[in-house]
């Protein structure tokens, strides 16, 4: 990477936090200390993904639940069948930031040029939901295997996917971030998996509003080398999210050395939101298991 291009990251970093503090923590709203309040700041800010978070309640009282135990965001999956502006509101009244949502799935894959049409009226639409939700992240998913089709030609047909699809982004001001999956765990037959591609694709498509969902669960079971690869496609990050492996729980209860992790990524000038799209053994512990990894002084 540049150096023009790392002042441009960690400036794009530097802006995504910025904003990220314009909606308050618990306290400022009135709620009192929370569990993630701490006398050391966090090195981040985390946004619990409300899909995967206190599961047994309806998706609005989710989101009641993330306010009450001090995240200061949240993200969450498709928007389909969901009050977005109701959703809006109630991350108002409670302070919350809404850092990133879904808006193309597996189904059907962006790497058919058949659905390439559909794809440009779904962006078109997620740019709507993006205003209304005043969120400026969208995910999108590349598709599974096609019949036929080498992999090859299916990242080909994903860069001309989002090449058709980047202009209407960078005119709604909304990111989309591709998501590599991986195949040996939870989505066996998808086309993209491991950072390389995913860079690759990006590099390609070459426009500021198509980065990459680096999640670091699918990039562990994918590849390794996690604070490897995150250095040599940085330019490329527009979200992190995290989750421990096996088991897909909350940092501190797998394998990988979130601590040292999240210390390269913040080394590496990130200062954005980390999405929390992990299935927590037991919330109260996982909010402590989530600072534990956060301060990594204390191993390092």
């Amino acid at each position: 990477m540049t150096p023009i291009q790392r002042r441009d990251f960690i400036k794009a970093g530097s802006a995504a936090l910025l904003a990220s503090s314009c909606g308050g923590t618990a306290a400022a709203h009135g709620r009192g200390k929370t569990p993630l309040e701490t006398e050391v700041p966090l090195h981040f800010k985390y946004a619990v993904n409300v899909e995967m978070w206190w599961t047994g309640q309806d998706f609005m009282e989710r989101i009641r639940s993330a306010a009450k135990a001090g995240f200061p965001a949240v993200e969450f999956w498709d928007t389909e069948g969901k009050d977005l502006k109701n959703i809006r509101a109630l991350c108002d009244e409670l302070g919350l930031e809404i850092t990133q949502f879904t808006a193309w799935g597996f189904e059907p894959g962006m790497n058919d040029p058949a659905n390439h049409a559909l794809l440009e009226e779904k962006i078109r639409k997620a740019c709507e939901n993006a205003r209304t939700l005043r969120c400026s992240l969208a995910t999108v998913v590349g598709g599974n295997d096609q019949p036929g089709m080498t992999q090859e030609t299916m990242h080909q047909n994903i860069i001309a996917a989002l090449r058709r699809v980047a202009p209407i982004a960078e005119d709604g001001g909304l990111t989309l971030i591709l998501e590599p999956m991986n195949i040996r765990v939870d989505h066996k037959g998808h086309c993209l998996y491991g950072s390389a591609p995913a860079v690759r694709i990006c590099n390609e498509v070459n426009s500021p509003n198509v980065k990459i969902n680096w999640d670091l669960y699918h990039m562990h079971i994918s590849e390794g080398d996690l604070c490897g690869h995150l250095r040599e496609g940085v330019g490329q990050i527009g979200y992190i999210q995290v989750a421990d492996h096996p088991g897909r729980h909350e940092p501190g209860t797998g394998e990988i050395n979130y601590g040292r992790v999240l210390k390269e990524i913040r080394d590496l000038g990130y200062t954005g939101y980390i999405g929390l799209e992990c299935s927590p053994t037991e919330p109260a512990r996982a909010w402590e298991r989530i600072k534990e990894a956060d301060r990594w002084e204390a191993a390092w």
